[in-house]
């Protein structure tokens, strides 16, 4: 069954919007999209029809680190250890959907939740989930109680082994230490050496996976940039509270790399701002507009889950960015086609064009001259299945 979207404007790419477009959904993979006289011959007589005349239609936005365990209130820790997860892991997965995220990538988890979840939405409309299983941390480090505490080399290619069985897409290291586990080491300070973090991205290379590196830590960003990982978390170039060391060789090498970063900035970001003030929050933002001038990948993620960082909220996250200055055109490339390809996904989704999975998102309004458009869903499509 073909369905048909019409819509006041179409965005293909954030680059190319189209007025008066239609896509053209059949069996979830996009047919075509385009203006809507080129479409409209191409869809079945029988074709079920959606028109949005004020709308536009975009390609579903991706969340790449999130954390399902987690229900984003003060005593999400109290809550995680309390008892049973999936059921609220699935309704925080659901209403990502709604708010029109169609791509999550959940970076941290207890007993292989997010891979459980993933099970339990079989046949149904929900975002693509790409899980890592338990972080590999060092013992009682950063985020230990997921159970990936590991003290050798061959702990480390364990675990790796455990969570690839498990079905995970990526593995998860802590290269540094955050800021929700007490008594482990400081956002700035490194839990692996240079090759130790080697060791994880070899292993993790023998099953096919991707490495994401959790790195506040200046050091622990240049040592996980040196190992080869795919992503960094945070990568917030810390030396110590409120000190920053932006290394410019480091950002030209993940550049060269293909080394993407995600801020993992949630709607927290205007409580900093008013609480620190806007010279150290553009110390601290403004990190992306340098790692944007290097020609390093941004990828849109929110670090949902912990204290405040909502899962239905993701244009709150995208305002830092305009903000910080960038364009709204960027923005949505940062929240589409730019985290598509940093997730390997540009065969996959990340735009609306023929043969790519049809993750839809129909707003009120024109996100091109509002971002708030983005609040408005009239229709989100996953993989072709209504939410």
């Amino acid at each position: 069954m073909d369905t048909l979207i019409t819509a006041g404007r179409v965005l293909p790419r954030p680059s190319s919007p189209v007025r008066d477009g239609a896509v053209l959904v059949r069996d979830g993979v996009i047919v075509a999209a385009g203006p809507r006289a080129e479409v409209l011959p191409l869809a079945a007589p029988d074709a079920s029809r959606r028109d949005f005349p004020t709308g536009t239609a975009l390609a579903g936005l991706f969340n790449v680190h999130v954390h399902l365990a987690f229900d984003a209130s003060r005593e999400m820790l109290a809550h995680f250890h309390a008892g049973s997860l999936l059921d609220g892991a699935r309704s925080r997965l659901s209403s990502m959907l709604r708010s029109g995220v169609t791509t999550v990538r959940d970076l941290g988890d207890r007993d292989h939740l997010g891979a459980a979840v993933r099970r339990s939405f079989s046949g149904e409309a929900a975002p693509r989930l790409l899980v890592s299983g338990p972080p590999i941390t060092v013992p009682d480090g950063h985020c230990h109680f997921f159970g990936g505490a590991v003290a050798s080399d061959s702990e480390i290619r364990a675990l790796i082994d455990e969570n690839a069985a498990a079905g995970a897409d990526v593995i998860k290291v802590m290269a540094s230490g955050g800021q929700i586990t007490e008594g482990g080491a400081d956002m700035w300070e490194s839990q692996f050496s240079a090759r130790e973090l080697a060791v994880v991205v070899s292993h993790a290379a023998t099953h096919g996976l991707p490495v994401a590196a959790h790195a506040h830590g200046a050091d622990a960003i240049e040592a996980a940039v040196s190992a080869g990982v795919s992503t960094i978390e945070h990568c917030s170039f810390l030396t110590g509270p409120r000190s920053f060391d932006r290394r410019d060789a480091v950002a030209s090498k993940m550049a060269a790399a293909g080394i993407s970063a995600c801020s993992t900035s949630s709607r927290n970001w205007r409580v900093i701002v008013e609480k620190l003030g806007d010279e150290t929050a553009q110390a601290m933002y403004g990190r992306l507009p340098w790692l944007e001038e290097h020609g390093v990948r941004l990828l849109s993620g929110t670090d949902a889950g912990l204290p405040g960082s909502v899962f239905d909220d993701p244009v709150g996250a995208l305002e830092l960015y305009e903000w910080l200055g960038f364009s709204r055109r960027r923005i949505l490339e940062i929240a589409t086609c730019d985290s598509a390809a940093g997730l390997g996904l540009t065969s996959v989704t990340g735009c609306l064009e023929p043969g790519l999975a049809a993750d839809v998102l129909v707003v009120e309004g024109d996100p091109l001259a509002s971002l708030s458009a983005l609040r408005n869903p009239l229709l989100v499509l996953a993989q072709g299945r209504e939410a």
